[in-house]
């Protein structure tokens, strides 16, 4: 599991909003940084970064990332 830390923290406030998408749909189950309280916390930066962007930068960062 991934330990929520100041190092682990940075690295996902550091992350944005293409980034985090991408890694939530192609990571595989169990992935560190989706667990516990890394977890949590990943998942709430990844909403507060989403609800930032408007609509239309919404949809073009899922159709950059893309479904393999």
């Amino acid at each position: 599991m991934k330990t929520m830390n100041e190092e682990t923290k940075k690295e996902i406030d550091s992350m944005d909003y293409e980034s985090m998408l991408n890694l939530w749909r192609f990571s595989k189950v169990g992935y560190p940084m989706f667990q516990g309280e890394t977890g949590k916390y990943f998942s709430k930066v990844m909403n507060e970064k989403r609800d930032a962007l408007s609509d239309d930068k919404r949809v073009q960062a899922s159709k950059n990332v893309g479904w393999n």
